[in-house]
């Protein structure tokens, strides 16, 4: 046990790849959950860099209530209209006076949330399709210190909580995580029928996978059935290559599984979300911190967007768990699947964690003692380093969903 209280043992299950049956999810940029985490975490950014740029410091804040009340659309093939736009609030908590400064966190929420939706759904007419409204509570108003002139002070932790994080990714978990990646990315830029509520289902069975999309077609580049039949078609296709990357198994994609072209039933969108029609959404509903959702993993409730970088440990040991599962795996080759498992006390510094359990599944013939000592060493350096966590996030360098 180290003076961190490192520990390292033998996980009570099968690797997840060894398992009979696999469930995987991702919610697209455009779901209406990940539309409020990526709201709340643009925001939170903003904030932390204001504070830093007025009084040098992160000051007391958190955004990780935002919420979104669904509109109604009337799509249409060459594109139809919003009838009733979104309802978009950016709910929680922000210092507005410190030091005799008034700091305009309302103002500045505002503008973040409108860059960052321009950004991701640019269907979206801002203040018709959308209504962006903001409360922000006043905060405590107590400087947490960051960075300081010649060293960087490690807080106290905010609340008794946990993060969890695992590695390595299982081929189910990489072909519906870069699927909806790279259908948002690459594909959409190339295919603007896309729209960016892409939300991806997978399921193995033994060595059977099977990739269920929901994707959410534009009206205005759809003309008729049989351009949105043969985008269905293009969209299969892509992800059927993205699979092959990832698997030698059989793959099956089955794309907007729901539609019924006789009686005209598709998945037609006017801004290629589904919050437009009765969809609504909420921070910290949808996408882990590794940007799955995984039932044969441990994973924590905590809302990890829009929390303070600082020292809300919701954020920051979700994070950084894993991190420090990816770090192992990358470093020790002798591991088949961990799950490193951060647990805070309030008020206890956060390079400290009350326990750092870290399980393991090693490869047939290695002993977890074979590896204790480099995944110890390993886990001791991520947390000795935990306030660059702090740095990244607020640089927009990591993903929160």
């Amino acid at each position: 046990m180290s003076e961190r209280n490192i520990r390292v043992e033998s996980i009570d299950r099968q690797a997840v790849e060894d398992q009979e049956v696999e469930v995987v999810e991702r919610k697209g940029i455009g779901h209406p959950d990940s539309i409020c985490d990526g709201v709340a975490e643009a925001v939170a950014g903003a904030l932390a860099r204001e504070y830093i740029d007025r009084v040098g410091e992160v000051l007391h804040f958190n955004t990780d209530e935002t919420q979104l009340v669904a509109g109604e659309a009337a799509p249409a093939f060459g594109g139809g209209e919003v009838v009733d736009p979104i309802y978009l609030l950016i709910v929680g908590r922000a210092t507005k006076h410190y030091d005799g400064e008034t700091i305009p966190a309302e103002t500045v929420a505002l503008r973040a949330a409108r860059d960052y939706l321009s950004e991701t759904i640019p269907q979206l007419e801002l203040g018709e399709d959308i209504v962006v409204d903001v409360k922000l509570g006043e905060g405590s108003g107590d400087l947490q210190e960051v960075f300081g002139e010649d060293e960087v002070s490690v807080p106290m932790a905010n609340d008794t909580s946990y993060g969890v994080g695992h590695a390595p990714l299982t081929e189910t978990e990489r072909i519906v995580l870069e699927a909806e990646r790279r259908l948002n990315g690459e594909f959409a830029d190339e295919n603007p029928y896309l729209g960016p509520d892409v939300k991806i289902m997978g399921k193995r069975e033994g060595d059977r996978i099977d990739v269920t999309v929901a994707a959410a077609m534009v009206d205005e580049y759809v003309p008729d059935m049989d351009a949105y039949s043969d985008s269905v078609d293009e969209v299969q296709a892509y992800v059927e290559e993205i699979a092959g990357e990832y698997t030698d198994r059989e793959v099956a994609v089955h794309v907007n599984n729901a539609d019924d072209y006789d009686e005209g039933s598709i998945y037609l969108t006017v801004t290629g979300t589904s919050a437009e029609q009765g969809d609504d959404g909420s921070v910290g509903r949808g996408n882990r911190a590794n940007g799955l959702i995984t039932p044969n993993r441990s994973m924590s409730m905590e809302a990890t967007s829009g929390k303070n970088p600082v020292n809300h440990i919701g954020k920051i040991y979700n994070l950084l768990s894993t991190e420090i599962a990816e770090s192992v795996v990358d470093d020790v080759d002798e591991i088949r699947d961990l799950r490193v498992r951060l647990l805070s006390q309030i008020g206890r510094p956060i390079d400290r964690p009350h326990v750092a359990d870290v399980e393991l599944v090693t490869e047939e013939g290695v002993a977890v003692g074979d590896v204790e000592g480099d995944v110890e060493a390993i886990v001791d350096e991520e947390l000795a380093d935990v306030t660059e966590i702090t740095r990244r996030v607020i640089n927009g360098e990591l993903s929160t969903f």
